[in-house]
């Protein structure tokens, strides 16, 4: 009698116990069962464990037997069931369709959260993978850091229509959740550049602002600053007629707001983590070299791309010297650094609030509107709003488990 070829599902759930992986496996190799596929997951301390096995009928009946003795003297629940090879062909086949990764992030992630994000994937025929959280453990008190929390989904299937995907995902904005869909493929996976515009992203507030209020031009440079984030004049124009505003001013003015710029929340935590694993900064702002030069002594930003201001005697000449850097300016800055690093485009990310942002974010692989205007929310392909810039750190896919050195005690 020939034997036949028996596809098994072998699902475990129960306590997780040390070694119990390694003794189930063990009896597989026993009887040379081939391996097809193989999964775990862990909640709290129970366990959920899925072995896809090939095996023919002469021993099919000997594994289950030992496998049934062993899950018993485990204490865990073992289920067996038999997989048709046409089933199992069309499973591989769908394997190969398109991968997307859903990043949710908020302060906290609720069921309401979850439900609505599942349920826009379910619309789209989208199937889920594999759910893991990014975040640490939620304590049940409160601590006295800034919550955040990270859920990350794997989904495949054929998306008709990403961009609609994406608008449902970021409606629920409204509810105080960030939904990142990223495509699965390997630039994901190896991104090399993050390069951010400085004001109102890496720090709390406008240069520009601040000096025009020490220069008693406040409300002046404020008007023309509203109306270029909005779009509604050029950004070049409306900068040289803020910085002409600025003439006379005392460069002692500068050293004193640099230190003491409103440092937007997340950012130590985010860069000491990029730095350990390798990832290039930049700074490209339509703002001034003066404190990118400030940031990128405090923080070890590698590269800062800024307007310089021109000074004669101490004092500002409300003029600027080289060439203005603005959102066409940031973008091109954006790709000779990929040239530079020697990486593809994909392989960046940018992050930004304004306008003149938006070319930049478009261009890089992953571009990240952060806490922007709902103008440039809408034209960018991913959004943070609900925390702040270590929220980025999910988006590449981090852990933190993994990024966090355990404090020893």
């Amino acid at each position: 009698m020939e034997n036949n070829v028996e596809i098994i599902q072998i699902n475990i759930s129960g306590e997780d116990k040390p070694g119990m992986t390694s003794s189930l496996t063990t009896i597989l190799a026993r009887y040379d069962a081939f391996i097809l596929d193989i999964g775990q997951a862990n909640i709290h301390s129970s366990l959920t464990l899925g072995i896809l096995i090939k095996t023919t009928s002469d021993k099919s009946g000997f594994i289950m037997k030992e496998l049934l003795f062993k899950a018993s003297e485990l204490g865990v629940m073992i289920r067996f069931t038999p997989i048709a090879e046409e089933d199992y062909n069309n499973w591989v086949k769908r394997q190969g369709k398109n991968r997307y990764i859903v990043t949710l992030l908020g302060r906290k992630v609720t069921a309401q959260h979850i439900a609505a994000v599942t349920k826009a994937i379910y619309d789209n025929e989208l199937n889920i993978d594999s759910i893991v959280r990014l975040t640490g453990r939620v304590p049940l008190l409160r601590d006295d850091r800034e919550p955040k929390s990270c859920i990350q989904l794997s989904v495949r299937g054929s998306l008709e229509d990403r961009s609609a995907l994406q608008q449902q995902f970021m409606e629920l904005s409204g509810l105080g959740l960030d939904v990142s869909l990223q495509k699965d493929d390997i630039y994901r996976r190896s991104r090399r550049l993050i390069c951010f515009d400085m004001d109102s992203t890496l720090i709390e507030t406008e240069v520009i602002d601040e000096l025009a209020e020490r220069a008693g031009v406040g409300d002046k440079v404020r008007a023309i600053t509203e109306r270029a984030m909005r779009g509604e004049i050029d950004f070049r124009e409306s900068f040289t007629e803020r910085v002409a505003l600025l003439k006379g001013l005392d460069v002692s003015v500068m050293e004193e707001i640099a230190g003491n710029l409103p440092i937007t929340e997340g950012l130590e935590r985010m860069m000491t983590i990029l730095k350990r694993v390798g990832y290039k900064t930049a700074i490209l702002s339509g703002g001034f070299t003066y404190f990118g030069n400030y940031l990128k002594q405090k923080f070890g930003f590698d590269y800062v791309y800024a307007n310089e201001l021109e000074i004669e005697n101490g004092h500002l000449t409300g003029r600027c010297t080289g060439e203005i850097v603005d959102g066409r300016r940031k973008a091109e800055l954006l790709r000779l650094l990929c040239q530079f690093e020697n990486i593809d485009i994909a392989q960046a990310v940018a992050v930004g609030d304004g306008a003149n942002d938006l070319p930049m974010l478009n261009l890089a692989g992953l571009g990240i509107a952060f806490h922007a205007k709902p103008k440039v929310k809408a034209a960018a392909g991913q959004n943070i709003s609900t925390i702040g810039l270590d929220g980025i750190l999910y988006f590449l896919g981090l852990k933190d488990s993994t990024i966090e050195e355990q404090p020893h005690h």
